[in-house]
């Protein structure tokens, strides 16, 4: 009720208005949907109403607008054609749970962590199958056999060119230059709508018959809302369509979200992405009772909601009322639309949805994502959206891994005198400066499992002696997990174990936490940690054996050079120079 406050009669006619052109939108695009995923047109319908109204009550953003989309449209084919429609709608079912609980559990914001090259991989290659599933019906080919993999529905094509009905590609190209011209010369009016009704009836009145339509392929659409329903559920087919409802609840999740940040980005407000995973979560549990195919947010719809001057989620409400009274109205002459107007619909979908732009971007950079980008997208056109999202997102992991690993840097460091105030730099070191009982090494990235080994390794093969002091400079070290932690107890371990001393200077607080928790801060010791470098040095110079330091001609601190001399000779400079009483 929060988003209602302050609602006023002005913002009630902004919602209406919205909720009308939405729904106007949405009527078409929701048979278009449920027949590409291999489901009758009225179940398009069915989502569209039940679903948009409980997304924008129940959902996280005021201006979401949900219902069937074409993201899901290869997975719901695919199920279909494998399980049969009825298994569909316990998968659809299943999700709604998943999105519930990931809600609860207050996993919106994890959703965000998903990679882009990911998510723009799996989308565009969503979009090419879309598009090149609607060939059939732009050139009327008859005879088609929907198959799961794209090759077998590319072959289905060529096999069945020899029937292409030319009065279907008369109808679909009508309808595909009414769509592109109309936000040209008409842009109040929807594109896809004009284009049903100026193809639709071209075709009626020129060449009647001629076409395959909704009602001579799926039968007539019922002007009623179906009686609710519930597939039989057994044990064994919740076990079956555990891994579909997964895949099918985590596009709608990223969907939703992405839509929702869509609709934050265009209005300046904020969305609850738990309470949205929970909005889509009752849609899809409630939908399959009356038929209904899964789900999400819908980024296009959602936009033009707001375009549209919508205030609240009650123009969402709406929108799914105006497609309720134009099914119990108008369901008969919907029959009568052809396939081949609702080609050009999709296609123009799939073209929008295609993010050829931001495609070509990560190509152009030619850089790991690019490669995610590219194995992402074809597994999504040649395999399955499940196998796709699954390596898309191991393979940009082990990518992520990689490039940590390759900026992660330890070095060993000594004051330049060349510097203002003494800064460290490893080039003295490399000029054969150096100190054989105090040794200083700089640490930077983050000290995770990628590196661990390599961290220990690199200073352990750079130590040829065993200094008296080893001094971490970890203040560029902003995480630690618990294997860096490991590797860093086996060093200290092994230091402490043959008599020398570890101070650790600049320290941050989560690597800091992390050593409390393990107990290994303590073992450190509280007193060898500090802020800066110079006060770990300082004391480090309390811990080595200064009869070492005579004859020593390194010189690798200021502090050496009261330190190499016997100290007879030192007390003996002092009494000339008059410096000692």
């Amino acid at each position: 009720m929060e988003r209602f406050k302050g609602y006023t009669i002005a913002h009630f006619r902004k919602d209406l208005l919205a909720g009308l052109i939405v729904g106007v939108i949405a009527l078409p695009l929701g048979m278009a949907f449920a027949i590409a995923s291999g489901a009758k047109p009225e179940y398009g319908i069915y989502t569209t109403i039940v679903a948009g109204i409980l997304i924008s009550l129940c959902g996280g953003s005021k201006y979401q607008i949900g219902g069937p989309t074409g993201a899901f449209i290869p997975i719901l084919l695919g199920i279909v054609l494998t399980y049969g429609y009825e298994n569909l709608l316990i998968a659809g079912f299943l999700s709604g749970i998943m999105l519930v609980l990931m809600g609860l559990f207050r996993l919106g914001s994890l959703i965000k962590f998903i990679p882009r090259p990911v998510t723009i991989g799996f989308t565009s290659g969503i979009a090419v199958i879309i598009f090149t599933g609607q060939i059939a019906n732009f050139l009327g080919l008859e005879g088609i056999k929907k198959h799961e993999d794209f090759l077998s529905n590319m072959r289905e094509l060529f096999l069945h060119l020899d029937t292409l009905n030319v009065y279907s590609v008369i109808t679909a190209t009508i309808g595909l230059l009414t769509i592109i011209i109309t936000p040209k010369y008409v842009p109040k009016i929807p594109g896809p709508l004009l284009s049903l009704i100026v193809s639709s009836g071209v075709a009626m009145l020129l060449f009647p018959e001629q076409v395959a339509t909704i009602g001579s392929t799926f039968g007539e659409i019922p002007n009623h809302l179906p009686h609710l329903s519930f597939p039989n559920v057994t044990l064994e087919k919740v076990v079956a369509m555990l891994r579909p409802a997964f895949v099918i609840a985590m596009l709608g999740a990223i969907e939703s979200l992405l839509s929702a940040v869509v609709a934050d980005g265009m209005t300046g407000t904020k969305h609850h992405s738990n309470r949205e995973l929970i909005g889509q979560g009752i849609a899809n549990i409630v939908t399959p009772f009356f038929g209904g195919i899964p789900a999400t947010g819908a980024i296009a719809r959602t936009a033009t909601n707001i375009k549209s001057g919508a205030t609240s989620p009650l123009s969402g409400v709406i929108h799914g009322l105006v497609v309720l009274v134009t099914l119990l109205l108008f369901a008969p002459y919907a029959s009568h639309i052809p396939l081949a107007s609702m080609a050009p619909i999709l296609m123009i979908v799939a073209w929008n949805m295609s993010e050829r732009k931001e495609f070509v971007h990560v190509l152009k950079t030619k850089s790991t994502d690019s490669i995610v980008l590219v194995i992402t997208f074809l597994l999504t056109i040649f395999t399955n959206l499940t196998i796709a999202v699954e390596v898309g997102l191991i393979l940009a992991i082990i990518l992520f891994v990689k490039r940590m690993s390759d900026i992660f840097t330890v070095a060993k460091v000594l004051p330049d005198p060349t510097k203002k105030r003494m800064k460290v730099s490893s080039q003295i070191v490399e000029k054969g400066r150096d100190c054989p009982q105090i040794s200083i090494y700089t640490i930077e990235g983050p000290l995770f499992f990628g590196v661990a080994q390599m961290f220990e390794q690199s200073i352990m093969s750079t130590i040829h002696h065993q200094p008296r002091v080893l001094i971490l400079r970890m203040s560029k070290v902003p995480y630690i997990d618990q294997t860096g932690e490991a590797n860093l107890a086996s060093m200290v371990d092994h230091f402490q174990k043959h008599g020398g001393t570890i101070l650790i200077s600049g320290i941050q607080p989560q690597p800091q936490d992390m050593l409390k928790k393990s107990g290994l801060y303590d073992r450190i010791g509280e007193g060898c940690f500090f802020e800066h470098t110079g006060d770990a040095l300082n004391a480090a110079f309390a811990h080595i054996q200064r009869d070492r330091c005579i004859g020593c001609r390194h010189y690798a601190f200021e502090e050496c050079r009261n330190l190499v001399r016997p100290q007879s000779e030192t007390m003996g400079i002092y009494r000339s120079s008059g410096n000692l009483k």
